[in-house]
């Protein structure tokens, strides 16, 4: 696979880059700061510390939204990381709203990836009731690995104000943790956006992300063909396609939604 690591002058570039622009983002829009939600992964993460850096303690506000299917390790990480950022943070139970949800369409109980989209869309709507009382921004903690093939949810984690590290592959955001200083034990940790239980992002994308990266790069995001990035990373060409594929019919997630064109 590639090595797709920056240098160490790299790393303080993209550090200040992604300050600067957090600064940016919450003045033009004359916000009072940000509010994140903490989920003990790495993206999240990464982001409250650059959030930090760049506005200062009080004007970053974590929210840790757990589920029933939420581990109580990744929760634990999530207040852990507030902690150690020394920000304001709530702890909200979401299940009861996802439950109201359900009694007013029981037809999507049992539905797994409906309940559970409908909880990072809960999660969403608890994030701009936060930042709209305290007229801050959301931040967004997806990275380019997970946009690239729509490893996200529409109106879910994917309705923010900014994305921060939306340009780091996933090899890079913990890259760049390990440089902020995060522990290794959260920068190495494996990925899961626990809407259902058991769940981890490799399992569900059937590839691991150091594989995921190396294509999006070369295939994607490069110039290369599927047979000659095939070649290079001595993966199957139904790799690569599949990876094409995710990232052609997601493309609707990553753009505004459609209208027709203006009749003359």
């Amino acid at each position: 696979m590639l090595d797709l690591r920056f240098s160490e002058r790299e790393l303080t570039l993209q550090r200040d880059h992604i300050t600067q622009f957090i600064r940016k983002q919450v003045d033009a829009a004359g916000a009072d700061g940000v509010v994140l939600g903490l989920s003990g992964g790495i993206d999240s993460t990464l982001t409250g510390h650059l959030a930090v850096e760049a506005l200062g303690a009080d004007d970053v506000h974590g929210l840790v939204l757990p589920a029933t299917v939420s581990s109580e390790g990744n929760m634990s990480d999530a207040e852990r990381v507030a902690q150690t950022l020394e920000i304001t943070y709530d702890v909200i139970e979401i299940e009861p709203i996802v439950d109201s949800l359900l009694a007013a369409y029981p037809e999507a109980e049992g539905d797994r990836e409906a309940v559970g989209n409908a909880r990072a869309r809960v999660r969403a709507v608890m994030n701009y009731l936060v930042a709209n009382h305290e007229s801050r921004l959301v931040l967004g903690t997806g990275n380019r690995s997970e946009a690239a093939v729509g490893y996200f949810t529409k109106y879910g984690d994917g309705a923010v104000d900014c994305h921060p590290i939306g340009n780091l592959y996933k090899a890079q955001v913990r890259q760049l943790a390990r440089h902020v200083g995060v522990p290794e034990e959260l920068a190495a940790k494996t990925a899961t956006a626990e809407l259902w239980a058991d769940q981890t992002d490799e399992d569900e994308l059937g590839i691991s992300y150091e594989t995921l990266d190396s294509i999006l790069v070369t295939h994607i995001d490069g110039p290369l063909s599927v047979a000659a990035t095939a070649r290079l990373l001595e993966v199957d060409e139904a790799t690569v396609e599949k990876v094409r594929g995710l990232y052609e019919r997601s493309e609707h997630k990553r753009t505004a939604p459609p209208a027709p064109e203006k009749l003359d």
